[in-house]
């Protein structure tokens, strides 16, 4: 099976840059998008033979998650279960016989690290929530995770050490997902690819010059690593300031 995971920056917004193309492109059995920016009937978008769910912010313009799967699930979730995390539209979930899809998009610390509190705090009620799913079955957690885990996954981690992102804070949280019994399966396959990026700034040239961060993960439970087939990143794919990432799986 080949997952898809992209942060659009607005579906409506990349609708307009050829999104059906690239989707039919993708020949996927899931597609997860995060930050969709939607409401309710804001948008009209159906791919033949995709089902379509999301999970939409309560505030307008803001967050949101989707999944386009050629699978209809046993069941959906929407949200981790936390009232006062749970308004962003953030997680969604598809439950299958075998696996848990997890489609996440990790709160951004913002500028000056004003919402670095809220965001530890989030990330262990999102890892607790993750490892409840993972005692039924293993899970898939796919999305914009906002931060470059180590230094090989931004191009200037010295001089971005204490900016959003790159924190000793937002680090620990990923290395206590991964040590939590999980894989980063990017690194699963390319342990020391360097220039290897997922999101680029819109300022002074970054992506043509490939200034990036892999700020976004295929991350499975460690016991269904053996299933996996390959993992990529798409630089090519253009239309938002992140490109998609993939994983192949034998599910």
């Amino acid at each position: 099976m080949k997952f898809i995971s992209w942060n659009v920056n607005g579906l409506r917004a990349i609708v307009s840059k050829g999104f059906a193309e690239i989707f039919k492109g993708f020949d996927a059995d899931f597609v997860c998008l995060q930050e969709t920016k939607l409401q309710e009937g804001q948008i009209d978008l159906h791919f033949d033979g995709y089902e379509a769910y999301y999970n939409y912010a309560e505030r307008k313009g803001y967050s949101g998650t989707a999944i386009f799967t050629r699978h209809r699930p046993l069941s959906v979730r929407r949200g981790i279960g936390v009232e006062r995390h749970d308004h962003e539209g953030r997680v969604l979930v598809l439950e299958y016989v075998d696996f848990y899809l997890v489609n996440v998009y990790v709160p951004n610390s913002q500028s000056e690290l004003a919402r670095l509190d809220y965001r530890v705090d989030w990330e262990a009620e999102f890892l607790k929530f993750i490892q409840e799913l993972d005692m039924t079955k293993p899970v898939i957690v796919c999305g914009d995770m906002n931060v470059a885990h180590k230094e090989i996954d931004l191009a200037n981690p010295s001089s971005n050490h204490h900016n959003a992102g790159f924190t000793d804070e937002e680090r620990a949280c990923m290395t206590r997902f991964l040590d939590a019994g999980y894989v980063d399966t990017y690194r699963h396959f390319n342990p020391d690819k360097k220039a290897a990026y997922s999101w680029w700034s819109y300022r002074g040239g970054a992506r043509a010059r490939n200034v990036g961060w892999r700020i976004d993960y295929f991350i499975v439970s460690e016991r269904i690593a053996g299933l996996l087939n390959d993992a990529s990143i798409y630089p090519e794919v253009l239309g938002s300031d992140h490109c998609p990432v993939g994983v192949d799986i034998k599910l």
